[in-house]
């Protein structure tokens, strides 16, 4: 069981921003399958305990588990819940880091699930077609923060092409336009809260997308509280070794190191102009490969 724990962990450390997310969505899945489990087994109520973790819509609720606003969004009703929205985030995710960084994904991710979670909240509070609802409506899934990842990456190459079986290659800002449109027709559906969520998620993509091109990055802040946080919880923290001093050599060396530099950059703007004119199929593997290599660092 160590070994496996081990496997795990080492697979975590080696994946991109996507895989970490997908693995940990995973883990949490699985893990909440098994507490339900061992719930059902000695005649728990589930939903109570269930519930405290999602978003809540009624606001005297809410005010009890503020922290549900994050936790909502790594929460999946089934196996096909998380499957489905899994599978989008690593098409797109993957997709995403060829053209922003880990970290800007990282922090689309939350702000995504934020902002779908609010407006669903907001809509159940303000619309009379809800207040029946609201009293006993919950929100989960990750859907909000995947169309953010999905209308961000439209935002910036939005004629990208984008193969699907049966249907063919279609541009990558018809496929975002298509699900936002489609949340917005199904807003009094079944799965209301759902479809509000992910306009707030699409709303959020945008957001990102536009402000970057201006100049300003709205996940830094976020960015900023995640890394914080993680540093409280780093218990590997070692001593920076000392600073070693050459001599002789030391300008030939940062020559060197600033010549690779260009060449790698250079490498990368050729295959990125490339991607853009002719889309992803045109790339070989040794292209593909340093473009993955490149957007995890």
């Amino acid at each position: 069981m160590a070994g496996l724990f081990s496997d795990f962990k080492q697979r975590f450390d080696r994946g991109n921003m996507v895989l970490k997310f997908i693995y940990f969505n995973c883990g949490v899945f699985v893990l909440m399958t098994l507490v339900n489990l061992v719930f059902l087994l000695f005649n728990v109520p589930v939903a109570y305990w269930w519930n405290y973790l999602s978003l809540p819509a009624l606001p005297q609720q809410f005010v009890l588990q503020p922290w549900s606003v994050i936790t909502y969004m790594f929460m999946h009703a089934g196996v096909f819940h998380l499957l489905f929205n899994m599978l989008w985030l690593y098409w797109f995710g993957q997709l995403f880091l060829n053209f922003y960084s880990a970290v800007h994904l990282r922090g689309v991710y939350f702000i995504g699930g934020i902002l779908g979670g609010l407006c669903y909240f907001a809509a159940y509070n303000l619309f009379p077609y809800f207040e029946d609802a609201v009293w006993t409506s919950y929100l989960w899934g990750a859907s909000a923060s995947v169309l953010a990842i999905v209308v961000a990456t439209a935002m910036r190459e939005p004629e990208y092409p984008v193969h699907f079986m049966l249907i063919g290659t279609v541009r990558l800002k018809y496929v975002a336009l298509f699900m936002v449109l489609s949340d917005l027709l199904l807003m009094t559906s079944g799965n209301a809260g759902g479809h509000i969520a992910h306009l707030g998620g699409a709303l959020a993509g945008w957001w990102f997308a536009i402000g970057l091109s201006k100049g300003y990055d709205i996940t830094g802040w976020i960015n900023k509280c995640i890394n914080l946080i993680l540093g409280l919880f780093d218990i590997k923290r070692t001593r920076k070794p000392k600073m070693k001093v050459h001599y002789g050599n030391g300008r030939k060396q940062d020559y060197d190191y600033n010549a690779r530099k260009k060449e790698r950059s250079d490498e990368i703007d050729a295959i990125l102009d490339k991607l853009r004119k002719s889309g992803y199929d045109s790339l070989t593997a040794d292209e593909k490969k340093s473009l993955f290599d490149a957007s995890k660092k």
